[in-house]
């Protein structure tokens, strides 16, 4: 399992662009984790699941509230990471009013939650396997701070916890 002090695994997350530019074009486009994180101060949350309950009434309001406090702790960007294509997360982010402020990352396949060793089986449930509830702080691509939740919780990944963290890294 991914800890503190490990770089992130390589690998690729979609995210669907809304307004072309920046060498993105319209609808789903692939980012290098690695790239995408380079030089960056990255505050990362996953969930298991687009338009769940906790997602959507707390996990994801919590980090857009929060967005111009973790830019004043001196996070770059936001990252909103889940089991779900670049469609489904392109259309959950309009829902949630994420746009320039949090980035909604999909992991389709997931492909970074097994790379991880985050992730939650929900077959029973009918979701299939998942990513866990967590959040994290990464710095160039390691991994600062990690706070995972335990099953069907929602106490240590939330937005107030992770900007503690952001405040407290920066110094």
């Amino acid at each position: 399992m991914l800890k503190v002090g490990d770089k992130l695994p390589a690998g690729k997350l979609q995210e669907f662009i809304e307004v072309e530019g920046n060498g993105c074009s319209l609808g789903p486009n692939v980012f290098d984790i690695q790239e995408a994180t380079a030089g960056k101060t990255v505050a990362i949350f996953a969930l298991p699941g687009a338009y769940t309950p906790t997602c959507s009434a707390q996990h994801v309001p919590g980090y857009v509230e929060n967005f111009d406090a973790f830019k004043a702790a001196g996070v770059d960007e936001i990252w909103c990471v889940s089991v779900n294509d670049a469609f489904v997360m392109g259309a959950w982010g309009r829902d949630q009013k994420t746009a320039g402020k949090v980035r909604m990352m999909a992991d389709g396949s997931g492909d970074f939650a097994r790379a991880t060793g985050l992730t939650l089986d929900l077959t029973a449930k009918g979701m299939g396997v998942r990513s866990q509830r967590y959040s994290m702080l990464v710095v160039d691509g390691v991994v600062k701070t990690l706070n995972v939740e335990a099953p069907g919780k929602f106490e240590v990944s939330n937005a107030q916890t992770l900007l503690a963290q952001a405040k407290q890294l920066r110094g």
